[in-house]
């Protein structure tokens, strides 16, 4: 019993002497230094937490850990924790160097880290050395993107600034590297100004540092409110539009707020077709030809687009047939039959009918007659066609005439007629206003009644002096002539300078010859027969006496003697 006791009693008392022998030696000897006490490191990076240790000589280190110091005891060794699988590497070793590398930083990664090792001596005794205090703190950090304001309206400034929440440990002074929905942008330093915010620089914008341009920071959006622009207008079906199909119009717009209100116009109408994104003809007609814009707005302003041309193709449409001259055709005269038609695309072919005919007269727009005859006149009509189909005109009748009566000629006529009744009513009126000359005509019949004698005294009018009145010997011979018109009837009497047809008249000349004239005779004494007198039988038929008007233009001549020849 006694020996137990002392036996444990010298146990118990080398062991105080080991451990107070270790400890006064560890004192000196046993120690684990950390480089940076401190670290901020990027989240995304890697760390390394460098890290220094120290042991007596004659010891050996046995086991190495690294512990997350979050609650304040060693059980969190972290290599055996889920959450830093696969990030931690220890890339110290059993001497001196205890650094450990964290990869892929996590925001949870924050917190306190500290070392520990186990050492082996001769064999037999070991000793874990467990600082008393101190570690390495991990500060993981983002990057951050602040916006003076997140919404702003097209041309005003506004600044964008990238920074982290305190300076990195491996890069207190970066250049950030700025991206715009995730495309490298620009290298610059932070802030960044701008100064006149346009539509194109709406977006999302985020941050990187030199060195990590890898990891970037969160995106933040810039938000540009701007009017309605690039507005356009798309047509389906895009190629040929033919007359009685569906057409769409569609109008697009670039704006924001988006566009609140779309109104589709046709130019140079002064009424909005249609409101609405989309305008639907759904049976399209060749009227509705034109070009055609919308007009886009939101609550800035009210924009109008570029305009677009519906080009409607149709068959030939309103074909008519005109005629030159319009007015009466006469035969052996020139006439233009003229055919026009409405079409898209143009009248390609025009062709000639005449009803009644079965083959084509003519081709072309227009068709000439140069030489019309009678056998022309008929009913004629054009026929148009272009590649979208054909149509024929209305019949138009052509009425050839065999004489000249067209209103030139019977203006012509009248004119003649006019002049003519002018130049009568002027004679009249002129022979009205003469004075009239005495005329004595005496007829006598003889008892047998066989003849009746007319005389007529014709005075000559003296030519020369009387003292000296001749005439040229080589003058020639004036032959006059008198027509006498008689009435069969009795007592009836002629107008003056009228001549007047009767019935079976008989018209009787007198040939008076005018010989060389010599010196005037002098005046012969009553009843002495007048030379220069000039005297004519005119015989009639053996009738009833009658008196009869002697109308002559000439210069009345003196009556003869009385008595009988």
């Amino acid at each position: 019993m006694v020996g137990n006791a002392k036996m444990a009693l010298r146990t118990a008392g080398s062991v105080i002497v080991v451990f107070i022998l270790s400890v006064s030696g560890g004192l000196g000897q046993f120690s684990v230094t950390y480089t940076k006490t401190s670290i901020f490191a990027l989240k995304g990076s890697s760390v390394d937490l460098p890290c220094s240790y120290t042991y007596p000589s004659g010891y050996t280190v046995g086991t190495t850990q690294w512990h997350y110091w979050k609650h304040r005891q060693y059980n969190n060794e972290i290599k055996h924790q889920s959450d830093y699988s696969g990030r931690v590497e220890y890339r110290g070793n059993k001497i001196n160097d205890c650094t450990l590398r964290i990869r892929n930083l996590r925001e949870s990664d924050s917190g306190e880290y500290r070392f520990r090792y186990e050492t082996i001596a001769h064999d037999t005794w070991s000793y874990i050395w467990r600082p008393a205090s101190g570690g390495v703190t991990l500060s993981v950090t983002d990057l951050k993107v602040w916006l003076t304001s997140t919404m702003v309206t097209e041309g005003s400034p506004v600044t964008l600034t990238c920074r982290t929440i305190s300076p990195l440990s491996d890069n207190p002074n970066p250049t950030y590297i700025w991206y715009k929905n995730k495309q490298y942008l620009q290298y610059n330093s932070s802030p960044w100004y701008i100064y006149s915010v346009s539509s194109d620089d709406a977006g999302s914008y985020s941050c990187a540092v030199n060195g990590h341009e890898d990891l970037h920071s969160p995106e933040v959006t810039l938000t540009v409110r701007y009017k309605p622009k690039n507005i356009s207008v798309s047509v389906s079906p895009s190629g040929e539009i033919v007359e009685g199909s569906s057409v769409t119009l569609t109008c697009s717009s670039d704006a924001n707020p988006p566009v609140q209100t779309y109104t589709w116009y046709k130019r140079n109408g002064t009424t909005p077709k249609a409101p609405g994104q989309i305008y639907n003809i759904s049976y399209i007609r060749s009227e509705d030809s034109g070009e055609y814009y919308c007009e886009a707005g939101n609550k800035y302003e009210l924009i109008n687009s570029s305009s677009v041309f519906v080009n409607v193709q149709y068959r030939p449409k309103n074909t008519s047939v005109s005629v030159n001259p319009s007015g009466e055709i006469v035969e052996h005269s020139s006439v233009n039959l003229t055919c026009n038609s409405d079409a898209n695309p143009p009248v390609q072919k025009y062709t000639w009918f005449k009803k009644t005919v079965i083959s084509p007269k003519a081709f072309g727009q227009i068709y000439n007659i140069t030489n019309i005859r009678s056998e022309d006149s008929g009913e004629y009509y054009c026929e148009a066609q272009n590649e979208k189909g054909a149509s024929n005109s209305t019949v138009r009748l052509i009425i050839v005439s065999g004489k000249q009566t067209s209103s030139i000629n019977i203006a012509v006529g009248i004119t003649v007629v006019a002049l003519v009744l002018i130049l009568l009513f002027t004679f009249l009126w002129f022979r009205k206003r003469a004075p009239k000359s005495t005329d004595t005509r005496d007829t006598a019949e003889d008892g047998q009644g066989g003849s009746s004698h007319l005389y007529d005294t014709i005075s000559g009018m003296a030519m020369t002096p009387p003292a000296v009145q001749t005439v040229d010997t080589d003058d020639e011979d004036n032959i006059h002539y008198d027509s006498v018109h008689f009435s069969p009837f009795r007592n009836q009497e002629v107008s003056m300078y009228s001549t007047v047809q009767l019935p079976n008249k008989e018209i009787q000349y007198t040939v008076v010859k005018f010989k060389h004239l010599g010196v005037a005779p002098q005046p012969a004494a009553h009843g002495a027969e007048d030379p220069s007198a000039i005297y004519s039988t005119i015989n009639k038929p053996r009738t009833w006496a009658q008196e009869g008007t002697f109308l002559s233009s000439y210069p009345t001549f003196p009556r003869p003697p009385t008595g009988s020849w």
